[in-house]
């Protein structure tokens, strides 16, 4: 860097030189204080300008989510004729990162989630040596990339006769997360778009084992602006792609999330994410 930089820099005729203050170390602004002082360019910390930037898709990036998408969902698809009770969350993980690869995947953008029973209601759980057994939930969720556009999608699924519990937990999930694609618009904040789901989990009993938000962007990063959660002042509008996933933890029983890729267009949501729910 010190061989080019402020050679760079100087030939643009520049004074000051933004940086992403939360994304550069104290050891790189150093490093390039050090260059740029000697060339007298001021460094100015920014916040938030790149993502601003970032935020709105435009139709070859939404492409390339799309396609990622694909790849889950036909991902997913495959699980479900290969999933049996017996087998391990690691063994499911493994067979679910082997074939997001064999469809095309780049590097995957986040570890996989297969999380069974009790484990379910760990929003963020790790594979495990647990054996699935029938009757209880298995929560799963991955994602694919593809150009460096990343897609994201949970499902829960029940292997063998499900209980009144799951029964009862999955539609009410399901139910909160279809009145939210309903009723998000262009203009919704997203601390609006959380609590169209959250009142409907609320209603059945079951407000406080919601415990994250309704969604996130997605894009070059699984999580990027907009967010959607209780404290979130963020505007929806057309271009921007992001997920819906809201969610019912018991500890002790389990977890069920159910988690779509969707876009804003045309001040609707349209859903990416087609796996079967």
């Amino acid at each position: 860097m010190e061989d080019w930089l402020a050679r760079l820099v100087n030939s643009l005729n520049l004074r000051r030189l933004g940086f992403e203050a939360e994304h550069i170390s104290l050891a790189a602004y150093q490093r390039l204080s050090t260059i740029l002082d000697e060339a007298q360019i001021r460094l100015v910390p920014l916040e938030g300008l790149v993502e601003a930037i970032r935020v709105l898709k435009e139709p070859e990036e939404i492409e390339l989510i799309t396609r990622a998408v694909q790849i889950s969902d036909a991902a997913f698809g495959y699980i479900l004729t290969t999933i049996k009770n017996g087998m391990t969350e690691k063994e499911v993980a493994w067979e679910l990162e082997k074939c997001l690869h064999e469809q095309g995947s780049q590097p995957l953008p986040f570890d996989i989630i297969v999380a069974s029973g009790p484990n379910s209601a760990l929003p963020h759980a790790t594979p495990s040596e647990r054996v699935i057994k029938p009757g209880e939930p298995v929560l799963i969720d991955f994602g694919a990339k593809i150009g460096g556009y990343s897609s994201d999608i949970s499902r829960t699924i029940c292997l063998g006769k499900a209980g009144d519990t799951f029964n009862k937990v999955y539609d009410i999930v399901l139910g909160a997360q279809l009145k939210a694609i309903a009723q998000i618009t262009a203009g919704t904040s997203g601390d609006q778009a959380d609590s169209i789901a959250r009142a409907a989990i609320k209603k059945a009993g079951y407000g406080d084992a919601f415990g994250h938000g309704l969604g996130h962007g997605l894009g070059l990063a699984v999580h990027e602006t907009p967010r959607l959660g209780p404290d979130s002042s963020d505007s929806l509008a057309d271009g921007m792609v992001f997920t819906i996933e809201p969610a019912i933890y018991l500890p002790g029983w389990g977890g069920i999330r159910i988690e779509d890729t969707v876009v804003l267009e045309c001040g609707k949501i349209r859903v990416l994410s087609k796996a079967k729910k």
